[in-house]
């Protein structure tokens, strides 16, 4: 029997590169990556540039933006919906959490506060956000007074925060969760809980109801700060922290190198075959900035930066491509 394959792509980087960092986020809107926050030393900011990766040319730049530049932070999420880049959250230099929400217009190059203070989800960093074409998702993360299991949608279209209900204790509060659409839901994928957990949990808006999901197959062991994207029907997620380090967020953990895929459908997860020792493998490591988006013509997953097992930041960039 064939095994299922996917294929991972080392990207060449030209120009100048942001350079290494972990607890960044990235957003691909048409050809391009937009980069912003992280760190490179553990829990110092190192800018708040966007950096701009041209995924055909292979470049790097600065984009020149104007309007509320967001100060530096590092646990930041990203998600674009149309030509627009939604920024949340994050922690700032005084490790202070953060809960204003941003807009980048990729076309003017504007950036925007669109709300903070008592308005939407509380403050938070590593957290966990997704969209769809109409709503960015945020869910989860470390909180004022602990780890969240909330769950918001910022609408787009009508400008304001939606507070979907609660999960059930069985959903604990978690930070570095996998956070994907998929089939009209919005799926909660493992994450660390003071321990790394293993579960699956899904919110249907249409019911307004969440559902503890059993899976099957092929499980990946509990884990958290992986790389996630929803492509059709499967969610996807590759490494990610397996063991925390006793020096917490100081120091690295064991991290994996695998990609996994649940289908939603069935409920069942699958290892995915992918090349791992290649040099086009971007083998353990966590804390990655990652999104989906399109290269070649083909949906998968950019990978960018993150921390390694020798707890060093890296600075390159793969994008795996699932055969489906």
């Amino acid at each position: 029997m064939a095994l299922v394959q996917g294929k991972w792509v080392k990207l060449d980087q030209k120009g100048t590169c942001p350079g290494a960092r972990s607890s960044h986020a990235v957003a691909i809107v048409g050809q391009k990556a937009y980069v912003f926050g992280g760190e490179f030393s553990p829990r110092v900011p190192v800018d708040n540039n966007i950096h701009v990766f041209d995924l055909q040319e292979t470049t790097w730049s600065v984009a020149d933006a104007t309007g509320d530049v967001p100060p530096p932070r590092v646990g930041v999420t990203m998600a674009a919906v149309g030509p627009t880049i939604y920024v949340f959250g994050g922690r700032d230099s005084e490790h202070k959490e953060l809960n204003e929400l941003y807009s980048f217009d990729t076309r003017t190059k504007k950036w925007a506060l669109l709300s903070s203070g008592d308005v939407g989800p509380p403050h938070r960093s590593y957290h966990s956000m997704t969209a769809d074409d109409r709503h960015v998702y945020v869910f989860g993360g470390c909180g004022n007074a602990g780890r969240l299991n909330d769950l918001w949608a910022y609408d787009v279209v009508d400008e304001k925060w939606i507070e979907y209900p609660t999960p059930g204790d069985n959903c604990k509060g978690r930070g570095g969760p996998g956070l994907a659409v998929a089939q009209g839901k919005i799926w909660v994928v493992y994450g660390f809980a003071g321990y790394e957990v293993d579960d699956v949990h899904c919110y249907d808006p249409a019911q307004q109801k969440w559902a503890e999901v059993e899976t099957k197959g092929a499980k990946p062991t509990a884990r958290s700060v992986f790389s996630t994207a929803g492509i059709g029907k499967y969610v996807f997620i590759y490494g990610g922290e397996v063991d925390p380090s006793d020096l917490g967020h100081l120091g690295a953990g064991k991290f994996a190198q695998e990609v996994y895929v649940l289908d939603t459908e069935t409920s069942e997860w699958k290892r995915w075959e992918d090349g791992p020792g290649s040099g086009n493998h971007p083998g353990p490591r966590g804390w990655c900035a990652y999104a989906s988006g399109l290269l070649d013509g083909k949906e998968g997953l950019l990978v960018y930066g993150g921390n390694s097992p020798s707890n060093d930041r890296l600075d390159d960039i793969f994008f795996f491509t699932p055969l489906v």
